[in-house]
């Protein structure tokens, strides 16, 4: 695991176009974020580009249609071409990130992100379009998600030729720390957990967050607004939905074994990410409070949310590690003798 006491040198190594569009995408974020603690949601509209579900399928087999899991939440299923055939593969229940605030399911770079999971995994993804804050805050952002994921559990209302060899639980940013609560809320049903860069917070500013403010997507004064706009009323950073590592330790001391059940876990970690420090803190409490697997992956020139660049070799690597991780869990799923498998169904 790569140290977080030293700074990386100059500035993350990314090409010319990543890097106008981060700046792009930046600029856009900060410019819609209001004083008032409402977003602009118009001039957002604007300029994100959003795709239709798209049922033909793609160069790479994969298909999508979207689904109503009730009357304000909907799913986009990402179907690749072995399971349009009828074979049994998992399913990834997905959630975008955004800081809570931004984005959808047919946001252009999740719905290729989501794509690519698909395809290269390959698994079924359930990408879930769950309300976003200011206009909802938590915990709707879990509530949505539990609902998605006893959707899935319960058959994906048909939409499935076969049902899943297992079912997983993943998410970036927010999502990651939306994907987190969902998985802890359902800890018997869910095969194992994915974490890309997830997003939490916490009053007393830890090291990374002190020396890579300047870094893509590290603005303190934009994270201290997105935390506002998300959790209730008059909670601090050290609420339960933002500040989970030290979450985890007050429960590891006092509920005994919750967290030996919990799913094994997957941390993608970036060197420029604002956020690692509590990402690693994350998994440090995962395991001492007895969870069976975390692992971390390192990425050490990454910056934030660097999967969604298709052309970066880190976005590549971290799609290998993640079909690794899911195929391996799935397949120990299926190898486990039957009572001590996780049954697909709508239990807590």
């Amino acid at each position: 695991m790569a140290s977080s006491d030293s700074p990386p040198p100059g500035k993350p190594p990314l090409p010319w176009r990543v890097r106008l569009l981060v700046g792009a995408a930046s600029f856009l974020h900060s410019a819609s974020l209001r004083a008032d603690g409402t977003v602009n949601r118009s001039l957002l509209s604007l300029f994100e580009r959003t795709v239709p579900p798209s049922p033909a399928p793609d160069a790479a087999g994969v298909s999508s249609t979207d689904h109503a899991v009730s009357s304000h939440l909907r799913v986009r299923l990402f179907v690749p071409a072995p399971a349009a055939s009828g074979s049994q593969l998992p399913m990834v229940v997905y959630f975008h990130g955004g800081g809570f605030v931004f984005h959808s399911v047919a946001t252009a770079q999740f719905d290729a992100l989501c794509r690519r999971l698909a395809a290269s995994i390959p698994a079924v993804v359930a990408s879930v379009d769950y309300r976003l804050a200011p206009e909802h805050r938590a915990p709707s952002a879990y509530d949505d998600g539990e609902a998605a994921l006893r959707w899935a559990l319960a058959g994906a209302g048909g939409a499935l030729p076969s049902p899943p060899t297992a079912v997983f639980v993943a998410g970036d940013s927010a999502g990651g720390n939306v994907a987190h609560h969902v998985a802890a809320r359902l800890q018997r049903d869910v095969a194992g957990l994915v974490l890309l860069q997830p997003f939490f917070g916490g009053e007393a500013r830890t090291a990374s967050e002190q020396r890579l403010f300047h870094a893509p997507f590290g603005s303190p004064e934009r994270l201290a607004w997105l935390w506002r706009a998300f959790l209730p009323p008059g909670a601090t950073r050290d609420h339960e939905s933002a500040n989970v590592p030290d979450a985890i330790q007050r429960d590891g001391a006092t509920a005994a074994g919750r967290w030996r059940a919990f799913p094994p876990t997957l941390v993608c970690v970036g060197g420029w990410d604002v956020h690692q420090d509590r990402q690693r803190a994350y998994a440090h409490a995962l395991r001492a409070a007895g969870a069976e697997e975390v692992r971390v992956a390192e990425f050490p020139d990454a910056i934030h949310a660097f999967y969604l660049f298709e052309g970066l070799a880190d976005s590549q690597r971290l799609l290998a590690d993640v079909a690794e991780f899911v195929n391996r869990r799935a397949a120990e799923h299926l190898d486990a003798p039957v009572n001590d498998q996780c049954p697909l169904s709508t239990g807590s």
